[in-house]
């Protein structure tokens, strides 16, 4: 039986010696003690997002000092500057935070019973701790996450450097699904016959919880534009059509130089930053469109407006680096992954619950990883020495796969020409063979598991655990 006490048992010295606590916090911008933590409440809504009908009970974050909208606020922070949340729930049903791809202390990684309690409707929680990088982040829970995520709760996190350049425009974008019936309320959340295979897709699309947006933007500028994959199953062919563009990013991560983008794939739990060039004449239009799997679909405009600029892209410089991952292939110690389908059929109790089936598996066995104790992590790793984890998939389905707490670097791939980038989530394609390399370089108990929620909520999660 999982309980608080026999998850936290194991992790629970490591995590303390890392500790938290801070003085200050920034929100855009915006100093911050740690005695005035910015206040984020989970709580129902009704959405407009199929007009004329609202949808009802949809989970979203308030915050009355940074946004009145409906949607969750996009959190904005300074890299290096502490920052002070605190979460009140007013949920009907237990809930966390976690801080996707960000490399913070263990005790404030937001994973029931593993790094924290359950934060009970009515309570609350305080999160304090210090980004070490710039980037394109998002916040969302880990308790009931297909239900929690899929009716609302997931939010964006940029994490601003002062050394970065600064461009003509930014737009923030959050990609996500709603599984919505033709009144505009709620149908059931997931099909296990789709669960088993790619997942269960939602039936409206939007961005920034709108059916196709528009957003104005300067004619002939640079816009910096920042896309978050928070759907619980779809994968994004991405292609921008009435303008040009490079990619800047990829997780949070900057490339050493941008490059031009064709086509980008972004799989849930991943971020792309982009710098648009605006199309030349006021009030032209450029689209950013999903050409996956085959019908494609728009997700946004960007209209031009406004006298031009005549900005090129070869006005693009480099984006402030983050620390890399300074990694030792000669002296790592080889970790082997495999990614299968399982045929046990029943029912296992993960770190997020379960869905009432198991249908996915790690090296061989659903959750809890391949030892009978159900306390035990995937792997135990030394502090400071390099990890090479070898990932298999042996399924005709691809995988996302996100490490919490730190980043690793693909350095192979049987399939593709990997991008020898630092990341935290790594789209596994069918039947791909990749080496990620790793510094084990934050104490905890970290989660590892599938972004495909139902995956992850049928067999393919784990965790490791770093001392």
């Amino acid at each position: 039986m999982l309980t608080r006490r026999t998850l936290l048992t194991g992790g629970a010295a490591a995590v303390g010696a890392y500790g938290v606590g801070f003085g200050l916090s920034g929100v855009r911008g915006t100093a911050r003690a740690a005695s005035e933590p910015v206040i984020i409440e989970t709580t129902f809504a009704d959405v407009p997002i199929m007009a004329p009908n609202a949808t009802q009970k949809a989970m979203t974050y308030r915050s009355s000092s940074l946004s009145a909208d409906l949607m969750p606020p996009t959190l904005r922070i300074k890299r290096g500057e502490p920052f002070s949340a605190r979460l009140v729930n007013r949920l009907d049903e237990p809930t966390t935070i976690h801080w996707h791809g960000l490399r913070i202390p263990n005790a404030v990684d937001g994973v029931p019973f593993l790094t924290q309690p359950y934060v009970y409707p009515g309570d609350s929680f305080d999160y304090t701790f210090s980004a070490p990088d710039a980037g394109t982040f998002w916040y969302h829970p880990h308790c009931n996450t297909l239900t929690q995520m899929g009716r609302g709760l997931t939010g964006m996190l940029i994490v601003e450097d002062a050394a970065d350049p600064v461009f003509d425009a930014e737009i923030a974008l959050n990609l996500r699904d709603w599984r919505l019936g033709g009144d505009g309320q709620f149908i059931e959340q997931f099909k296990a016959r789709d669960a088993a295979k790619s997942g269960t897709f939602g039936t409206v699309r939007t961005a920034n919880w709108t059916i196709e947006p528009s957003y104005d933007a300067p004619t002939g500028g640079l816009v910096r534009l920042r896309l978050v994959a928070s759907d619980v199953t779809r994968l994004y062919n991405l292609r921008l059509e009435g303008a040009d563009a490079v990619i800047v990013a990829l997780d949070g991560q900057p490339l050493p130089s941008p490059a031009a983008l064709g086509m980008a794939t972004l799989s849930p739990g991943q971020r792309l930053d982009l710098v648009v060039r605006m199309p030349a004449s006021e009030g032209s239009v450029a689209q950013l469109v999903d050409v996956r799997p085959s019908t494609p679909k728009i997700v946004a405009r960007f209209r031009a407006t406004g006298a031009s600029l005549t900005r090129t892209l070869e006005d693009v410089p480099p984006l402030s680096p983050n620390a890399p991952v300074e990694y030792d292939l000669g002296s790592a110690t080889e970790i082997p992954l495999v990614l299968s389908a399982t045929a046990e059929q029943a029912s296992v109790e993960s770190i997020c619950g379960t869905l009432g089936y198991s249908f996915w598996a790690i090296n061989k066995k659903p959750w809890p990883g391949d030892t009978d104790d159900p306390t035990a992590p995937l792997a135990e790793m030394k502090l400071g020495r390099t990890y090479l984890i070898n990932l298999e998939n042996v399924t005709p389905h691809a995988h996302p796969i996100h490490l919490h707490g730190m980043n690793f670097v693909p350095v192979s791939s049987s399939k593709q020409v990997v991008t020898k980038l630092p990341s935290d989530t790594y789209l596994v394609l069918p039947d791909e063979k990749v080496q990620l390399a790793l510094v084990a370089d934050n104490p905890g108990d970290w989660v590892l598991h599938c972004h495909i929620i139902e995956h992850q909520k049928t067999g393919m999660t784990s965790y490791v655990r770093v001392i």
